[in-house]
Order: C-alpha cells, then structure tokens, then sequence
C-alpha cells in the first residue's frame, strides 16, 4: 500500500547543510555565504517559522529583520534528538543513527536518546555513527565554542553532537548572547554555536498560544535584536532551528491503556507522542500495520519501516546499522492529536501542551534568518 506524505517545500534548505557552509564561509569557500571573519550560529530550540509569522507582534525583529530571510526543512523526526544530530554532523538518520526521541536499544530496552546515554551500548562515540563537524574541525586546529546551559556540559548528547568544541556553560539568556558575542570576534575563523532553550521549555510546558509562550518569544526576539546589533561588521549571524510545535490539547490525547487492541502484538513503544516508533513482537509486524492503518489513517499517516525507509523520511541512505532501531510500524499525526501509552507509571509527559514530532509543516519548516555580515550575501 502506497501512503501519501507531504510534499518537501520548494523554497525550503535542508537543515543538514546549514554548518557545512557556515564552515565554508570562514574559509571563503561558500556558495551561499558570504565570507566572514567568524560566525554564530543561534539555534532557538521550538521556533517554527509559521510561528514568527502568526506572531509576529510579539517577534518583531525576527519577523521583520533586515538581513535574508529564508526557511529550513528540519529532519524526520522533528524533534530535537534527531535535528541537532543532523545539524551537526550535516547527514540525515538514517546515516547518523538518532532516528527519534526514544528508540530501542536492545529487545525490553527502550531509551531516551537526549538524555539515556550510557557505556558501553550507547557510548557517544559509537552509538551516533558520524564524527560531528567541530570534531573534524578541533583536529585541524580551528576554533569551535558552545555557548548553552551549565546542565548540558559533558552530556552523553553533547559529547555526541558537539565534541570538539569548547563548552561555555551560562544560564541568564542575555549573558548567553554577550558570551557568544564575545568569542566570535575574539576568535578569528571561530564557529560559535548559542543555543536557546527556553521557548521549547515554555512551549511543552504551557502551549505556544499561552502568555508564558509569548512572553519568552518577546524575550528571545529582543536577545537576538541585542546581538545583531553588537556584532562587529565581519561576524556573521545565522538564526535557526530545530523543529517548530503545534498545541494539542489534552481532550485531543489518545491513551494507550491495558488491553487496547492497538497495543496488540507491540512489544515497546519509542518515539513521542506525535511520531511513535512501534516495535512489534515476532512475526506481528504485519498484524500492527494493518490494525493501526485501519483505525488510525484518518488522523496520523501510518507506515511500515520499509515503506519509510524507501519513502526517504530517514535520508537518501539508512545504514544497516541503524535499519532496527527504527519500529516495525512509524505513526506519524497529521491532525492535532498525539498518543501516549497509558500504562507506564509515569503520566508527567501527559501534561505537555506543546508537541511535536511528525511532518506537518508547522513542525518541519523551521526559520533561516542571515543577519549580520551574512546579510550581505
């Protein structure tokens, strides 16, 4: 059976290209960027673009910046796991191996991929199957600084995805933004990468149509104002990131309990609410297909792993490694809803408004703003 996906925007970059030719553009060597003398790239963690635009009081200066403005596609999944592995190692999933939020391990092991890294099956130099970017770049002895929150210093993430680079740990937004000011142009040729988390963090927690939501977008955007403003001529600015998110409330939830059929022949359930990987027992992969498409293509596209893997949501190549940790049966919402399985003790996750995770351009189409000296190419 063939399943109708959406089709990849015409006008939109692909999120994984974006740091090559950032790193090309310090060494004048980009055909997109202009050449620079060092760069930023901010990464404001839950900002789609249709988000700027249907806010765009509340973001002014992002939705109405002097500079270029163009729009990425992120990756599949939309979730942040997956995205900033991309990001950073410029390859899809499938090749680089985060293929969602939480993913199967091992048979009754299904582990959380931001923050479940461990020796030695999930080591970060084996489990993520490419060298990131700055890796390649600390070994030729060019400068790479990250500029985010203490809590993320020597993470099995970061040494993941950022190894290579000099971690700079500061919790106050605006002293995030005037570090990584700082070591862009007190290093020549240097790579800065800032990352924003509190948008995401108050959009799970309170929905991106609630006064909290709006209040760290007018806070974020006046960070970004901030530093665009100081930057010294030659440095340039790149304002992404990685996934956008949609609210649904908590009536549009579709729990999972004790004797479901859906839960029929699945043995674990990865993903996250909006993109569930379904890991089905022996020889029942075909039943869980069947039984979800019946009941749930009216409202989530419905796929089996070969039909995704073909379909290209994982890349142009998955490598074998990697082919069993995505599930037997991928459930990826196109309506407003998302699917938890009840019968784990722990509802927290439940409380979230925010979500994200499937294809829908609200979650895929993230904003690609050129500031500073890029805003000349």
């Amino acid at each position: 059976m063939s399943v109708s996906l959406p089709a990849a925007s015409p006008r939109a970059r692909s999120l994984t290209g974006v740091l090559p030719e950032m790193l090309a553009s310090l060494d004048a060597a980009s055909g997109w960027l202009p050449p620079v003398r060092s760069a930023i790239l901010l990464v404001i963690d839950g900002l789609g673009a249709r988000m700027i635009a249907e806010r765009a009081g509340h973001a002014r200066f992002l939705a109405a910046a002097g500079g270029k403005r163009d729009v990425a596609t992120t990756v599949f999944p939309s979730t942040t796991a997956s995205a900033l592995t991309s990001l950073f190692t410029g390859v899809e999933p499938g090749e680089h191996g985060i293929v969602g939020y939480r993913v199967r391990v091992a048979p009754g092991d299904v582990r959380n991929q931001l923050t479940g890294w461990r020796e030695p099956d999930m080591a970060p130099g084996l489990w993520q199957r490419t060298e990131p970017l700055l890796a390649a770049r600390a070994r030729a002895g060019r400068p790479g600084f990250v500029v985010s929150k203490p809590e993320f210093a020597g993470s099995g993430f970061s040494l993941a995805t950022t190894r290579g680079a000099e971690f700079h740990g500061v919790l106050d937004l605006r002293e995030r933004v005037r570090r990584a000011r700082a070591l862009a142009d007190g290093n020549d040729g240097a790579l800065v990468y800032l990352y924003v988390s509190e948008l995401d963090s108050a959009g799970h927690r309170h929905g991106v149509d609630s006064g909290e939501w709006l209040a760290a977008l007018e806070e974020t955007d006046a960070a970004v104002r901030e530093l665009t403003r100081a930057l010294p001529p030659d440095v340039g600015l790149l304002v992404t990131a990685d996934h956008g998110m949609i609210d649904v409330p908590r009536h549009r939830q579709i729990l999972l309990g004790e004797g479901d059929p859906l839960l029929d022949g699945v043995a674990e359930v990865g993903g996250e609410p909006r993109m569930l990987h379904l890991y089905a027992e022996d020889g029942r992969a075909d039943a869980v297909l069947d039984r979800w498409r019946e009941t749930e293509s009216s409202r989530s596209w419905v796929l089996s792993r070969e039909e995704a893997i073909a379909a290209g949501l994982f890349g142009p190549r998955v490598d074998p490694a990697v082919r069993d940790r995505i599930g037997d049966v991928l459930v990826a919402a196109r309506a407003s809803v998302v699917y938890y399985d009840d019968r784990v003790a722990d509802k927290t996750p439940q409380r979230m408004v925010g979500q994200h995770g499937s294809l829908t351009d609200a979650e895929r189409i993230v904003p690609l703003h050129r500031l500073g000296a890029y805003a000349a190419g």
